[in-house]
């Protein structure tokens, strides 16, 4: 019960801070073909105009598009036009999936790769913040080869690996059944077909970068799910986190992906981040555990008021 206590009034301590981020000097757009793309509502507004405008700061390049959740007001509107030099937004409620489920941010991926045929895009998730120089991200899109946020550092120390390596690694017990849809579609990549033709690595789909006219499109994507959706269930497979799986295993599966160093693009599991990072992924889990998010927060609207 205080920990819960804790924890809201620590967001709400946080958002009184991003509230700052509206003082702040709008974006101006490059023209280039880099997109920034991210699936926003109402609630996370200001945390994602933190988000977008300190990654921006430190590119230099790109313009914004935006997937409405359904959620944003004409006043939100507004603000992002202002602060973002009039975006593109899209309703979730246009998008098609297709053979993929609804929902779980689905939507979100299938758009990105229909983006991606004439850009190179950017999914970026509204917690986060970039707190230092993303020198690997700039050569990735200069290279346009995509790139990918690491889950955790034993995934950074693994790597790439074929799917029964992959499986004999993390599950070395087997598949997992009824735990999180992440544990048990991942659990099950040894009876993936061809599984010793494809690779994987456990990543965030909060950040990644998607290279312009690459392999992986909405029919990758929809191939991807009837074959998952086969080894652990219709009911399972339109749990909440199955996109993340298919975004980290089509990236896994193409050509020259670079993985993020994960000492310099992290999630945040309450333990203080590594001196010289560059990126923090605040993941619901331990988002609101300590004043992180509110300090990194505070840092970035400061170097952009700068």
């Amino acid at each position: 019960m205080i920990d819960r206590i804790l924890r809201k009034a620590r967001e709400a301590l946080h958002l009184r801070t991003a509230r700052a981020v509206l003082a702040t000097p709008p974006i101006v757009p490059t023209a280039d073909r880099l997109v920034i793309f991210s699936m926003i509502g109402t609630r996370v507004l200001l945390p994602y105009l933190v988000a977008v405008k300190s990654l921006h700061a430190r590119l230099g390049l790109g313009r914004v598009a935006i997937l409405d959740d359904g959620s944003l007001t004409d006043a939100d509107r507004r603000t992002l036009a202002h602060h973002l030099a009039d975006p593109v937004i899209r309703s979730i409620h246009d998008v098609d999936t297709g053979a993929c489920p609804h929902g779980g941010t689905w939507e979100r991926l299938v758009t990105l790769l229909d983006l991606r045929a004439d850009d190179y895009v950017i999914q970026l998730d509204s917690d986060t913040v970039t707190v230092g120089d993303v020198r690997e991200v700039v050569a990735a899109i200069n290279a346009n080869q995509s790139f990918m946020l690491i889950g955790d550092p034993d995934s950074d120390a693994s790597g790439i690996l074929p799917l029964p390596d992959f499986v004999a690694r993390h599950y070395p017990a087997g598949a997992a059944g009824g735990r999180h849809i992440q544990t048990a579609i991942e659990s099950r990549f040894g009876d993936y077909p061809d599984a010793a033709g494809h690779v994987y690595v456990r990543g965030s789909s909060g950040f990644t970068g998607f290279a312009r006219g690459g392999p992986s499109d909405r029919a990758a994507a929809e191939r991807f799910s009837r074959t998952s959706q086969a080894l652990v269930g219709e009911v399972r497979w339109r749990e909440w986190g199955t996109e993340q799986v298919a975004s980290n295993f089509l990236l896994s599966n193409e050509p020259d992906t670079r993985p993020l160093p994960y000492a310099r693009y992290l999630n945040y599991w309450n333990e203080p981040p590594t001196a010289g990072c560059a990126f923090i992924h605040f993941v619901g889990t331990h988002r609101y555990s300590t004043n992180e998010y509110r300090d990194r927060t505070q840092r970035a609207i400061a170097a952009l008021r700068a």
